[in-house]
């Protein structure tokens, strides 16, 4: 009996030791992770479009039996808004012209005439940013000229964003430097060196949008516009 209890005794030894040294690395494992500090910076910059881009239709509604002269009367509609284009000090030649597209709509009454609507777009990209968002509004003479013409879609965008992404960058990690030495401070720690960073996507909002995504937005809705890019940023405390 007293060497089995001597056996028990030296088991349960053997285990508190055990255990002892599993506690003891658990508790290492979890102090060197809370050695590092993971915070998020971001730079936020205004800027204004440089390049805009308009796209124009026009369309006529054709007799079914018509569609060999709706096609003419196309063309014509076609040299009427060039006409205008010109007029307005755009050159032409720098015009993207689409094919005339048919679609034929459904007609719930069998009775009514069959017809085609023909469309066809027009888009113009240019640095005149005041020029073409005019126009874009006031297209009036056109159709005082029985062109059945609207803006299809007017866009602004930013030409120099890749150069703007490096600066915004290096900003955003001053950034993080920085909101990482004020948590440190307040917990009597230093901010040591840069362990990893992970650059976020660039987001181009409307100004004071907060209307981020995971994947990237793009604003082409207006012409100024804010670049934001964030990135987050580990460094190890000391």
């Amino acid at each position: 009996m007293k060497s089995e209890r001597i056996l028990w005794s030296v088991i349960l030894g053997i285990s508190l030791i055990i255990s002892a040294s599993i506690g003891s690395y658990t508790f290492y494992q979890v102090k060197s992770l809370d050695n590092t500090l993971s915070v998020t910076g971001s730079a936020r910059v205004r800027v204004t479009s440089d390049i805009v881009r308009w796209v124009g239709e026009f369309s006529r509604n054709i007799p079914e039996d018509s569609l060999s002269k709706g096609y003419k009367q196309m063309n014509m509609d076609l040299n009427k808004v060039l006409d205008f284009y010109k007029e307005n000090g755009i050159d032409t030649k720098n015009l993207i012209i689409s094919p005339v597209s048919v679609e034929k709509p459904w007609i719930y009454n069998q009775n009514l005439p069959r017809e085609y609507i023909l469309k066809q777009t027009i888009e113009i990209q240019s640095n005149d940013i005041e020029k073409i968002t005019h126009l874009a509004k006031n297209f009036q003479g056109l159709l005082d000229r029985g062109v059945l013409f609207s803006t299809q879609s007017l866009e602004y965008y930013y030409s120099k964003l890749p150069e703007l992404r490096v600066t915004l960058l290096t900003e955003a990690m001053n950034d993080a430097k920085a909101r990482a030495e004020r948590i440190a401070q307040s917990t009597g720690q230093k901010v040591g060196s840069l362990k990893s960073a992970t650059m976020g996507v660039v987001q181009v909002l409307a100004p004071n949008s907060t209307e981020v995504s995971d994947y990237g937005t793009y604003d082409t809705s207006t012409i100024d516009k804010e670049v934001m890019v964030a990135v987050r940023a580990v460094f190890v405390l000391k």
